[in-house]
């Protein structure tokens, strides 16, 4: 048995998120039935992670497992030939035998992108905000977010998860351009609805409705009500994942 990581990204404005979902068709859903069409039996696909309804992906990592050594090049080819134009196959790498996707990953790095002006081409990837905030305290009050682990005011009620602990390793704010800015997060994991929370907590700073000292409160009182609206989902990218070296053949 051979394991391989799949790395891909995906358009997710047509998908109920990247997980299988009985109501609605998923990114997951879609690589799966790629992948048990081309080794002609039925294939699992374990992702580094779930992206919600709505929400873009430029580099999400996925591992199966084969029967027999492949040629990677040649099943990636085949693999974006089968699948829909909104998902893209880059990459398939041999892994060890007890690599995991989500497991084995040290960070995660997401994107949320937001215009202050009405772009028709774009409008699909961006948040539209109809007044500029302010960046400066926007960044100030990320800051504070590398003071904490806990972060069960930016997660979605009733999770399965054991643990609301993160390590937030980098959270700022950079201009792209003259109408455009774009919030990096990374940390060694997420909980489910985390970053569209902390951003739209973030932009009630930025609009002057919450303080410094008020996102810092937010997060010690440790009650998802306190903070502010989730973000849209079209202005959120899951961009990048890191694994160690050595899980790689």
């Amino acid at each position: 048995m051979q394991r391989y990581f799949i790395y891909l990204s995906y358009d997710g404005a047509a998908y109920h998120g990247w997980q299988i979902q009985p109501n609605g068709v998923s990114v997951q859903e879609c690589l799966m039935r790629a992948l048990s069409t081309l080794l002609r039996r039925e294939t699992d696909v374990v992702g580094a992670g779930r992206t919600d309804a709505g929400v873009h992906a430029s580099l999400m990592v996925a591992h199966f497992d084969a029967d027999s050594p492949l040629n990677t090049v040649l099943l990636a080819d085949k693999l974006n030939r089968l699948l829909p134009p909104d998902i893209a196959v880059h990459r398939v790498r041999p892994v060890r035998p007890e690599a995991h996707a989500r497991f084995d990953a040290t960070s995660r790095t997401y994107h949320y992108y937001v215009t202050t002006a009405k772009t028709p081409f774009l409008r699909p990837y961006r948040c539209r905000l109809f007044r500029t905030p302010d960046f400066a305290r926007m960044n100030e009050a990320a800051a504070t977010l590398f003071h904490y682990t806990d972060f069960t005011s930016f997660s979605k009620l009733h999770t399965d998860v054991k643990t609301n602990n993160c390590r937030i390793m980098h959270a700022a704010w950079t201009q792209v351009d003259d109408v455009t800015w774009v919030f990096t997060i990374r940390a060694d994991r997420f909980l489910r609805n985390m970053v569209r929370a902390i951003v739209g907590t973030l932009l009630d700073v930025g609009r002057g409705k919450l303080t410094i000292d008020g996102f810092r409160r937010i997060i010690e009182q440790k009650d998802r009500c306190r903070a502010g609206t989730s973000a849209p989902a079209e202005g959120l990218f899951l961009a990048d994942i890191t694994y160690p070296d050595d899980i790689f053949e």
